[in-house]
């Protein structure tokens, strides 16, 4: 993707995913910067990195699914585990020690992920999921999602943006 990524990250500890994406785009800024021979010339990055909470149930996999597809969705690939950037990439194609990297799932895989990940996605399951990048909204079933927004003080973004519409009388 030339001008964004999509990363599935569980940080093990409170602030370790602030302190990650911090030095993540610290140092990408500063290389690009050295290899183009553009300081000073503005912002790298347009905004802050946008996160949410994900259950970890047929959530996550789902999650995994969009994130993973996202060339073959931009019609970059004809197959997405060709996007030589991807975990998908790394995980079929990649080496031992490329593959090493990549985490282990809270949740099993499903064995027939690669075909999975080739098949479209429900424009549902689409929608939920942006909503939750643009929201910064907890993915999950209901009772989870109410629960994490009480949680971790998240709850405006499961209300409808703006003042609630005025009942007529």
């Amino acid at each position: 993707m030339g001008n964004h990524w999509h990363m599935v990250l569980r940080p093990r500890q409170d602030g370790d995913l602030a302190e990650f994406m911090r030095w993540l785009t610290v140092t990408h800024t500063q290389r690009w910067r050295a290899h183009s021979h553009s300081e000073g010339e503005g912002h790298l990055y347009q905004g802050r990195y946008k996160s949410f909470p994900v259950q970890t149930d047929r959530h996550f996999p789902l999650v995994c699914r969009y994130v993973e597809r996202n060339a073959l969705r931009a019609q970059l690939v004809a197959r997405a585990q060709e996007w030589r950037w991807s975990s998908l990439w790394r995980r079929t194609h990649g080496s031992v020690e490329q593959r090493q990297r990549l985490s282990p799932w809270p949740v099993r895989q499903p064995a027939d992920w690669l075909e999975l990940v080739n098949r479209p996605m429900r424009t549902s399951e689409q929608e939920a999921i942006r909503q939750s990048v643009k929201r910064g909204r907890p993915y999950g079933d209901p009772g989870w999602q109410a629960r994490t927004a009480a949680a971790l003080g998240l709850e405006h973004t499961l209300r409808n943006r703006g003042r609630p519409r005025k009942e007529k009388q």
